[in-house]
């Protein structure tokens, strides 16, 4: 099976329709997030970052297996990359409080809050999609030296 070195709007749209239709609490992140706040795709993707409620992850990772995506890294409990003809998932699971608000641990015992004020809409291929806000976005690329898509996404987040 050849893996795709790239995420299409396409392939993001039915991902997302498919949580959607499930009811499942999610937000884009990373390079499709701020395209999605942006509401256009301006670089080319590897990959989808998706924070999900982690109650519907065996459900969300099965339907991705059904549909030829295999786990390539597993770094639990802060993601999973599956990979496939279509391009790449990274499943982020996040504990949802009685707020709603994301929980997620972090390989030593961190814990990241994503507040749910901070979901909002964006759009993607036309469809509405939930992702990270700006502030959040920019937030979510600290703590690791920038690549040269970050300064692209961080440049398109100063501009909203």
């Amino acid at each position: 099976m050849e893996l795709s070195s790239q995420m299409t709007a396409v392939e993001v749209v039915q991902i997302v329709a498919w949580l959607d239709a499930h009811g499942v609490v999610y937000q884009v992140n990373g390079g499709w997030g701020v395209d999605a706040l942006v509401g256009r795709q301006t670089r080319p993707h590897q990959d989808l970052d998706v924070f999900i409620d982690e109650d519907r992850e065996a459900d969300f990772m099965a339907w991705l297996t059904s549909r030829g995506y295999r786990v390539t890294d597993d770094w639990r409990p802060v993601r999973v990359q599956l990979s496939s003809p279509f391009g790449q998932v990274d499943v982020h699971s996040m504990r949802l409080d009685p707020a709603g608000n994301g929980v997620q641990q972090g390989f030593a015992g961190e814990v990241y809050l994503h507040p749910s004020e901070q979901r909002v809409a964006g759009v993607i291929d036309g469809q509405a999609v939930v992702v990270a806000s700006a502030e959040r976005a920019r937030e979510l690329r600290r703590g690791y030296p920038p690549r040269a898509v970050d300064h692209h996404d961080l440049a398109l987040l100063d501009e909203l």
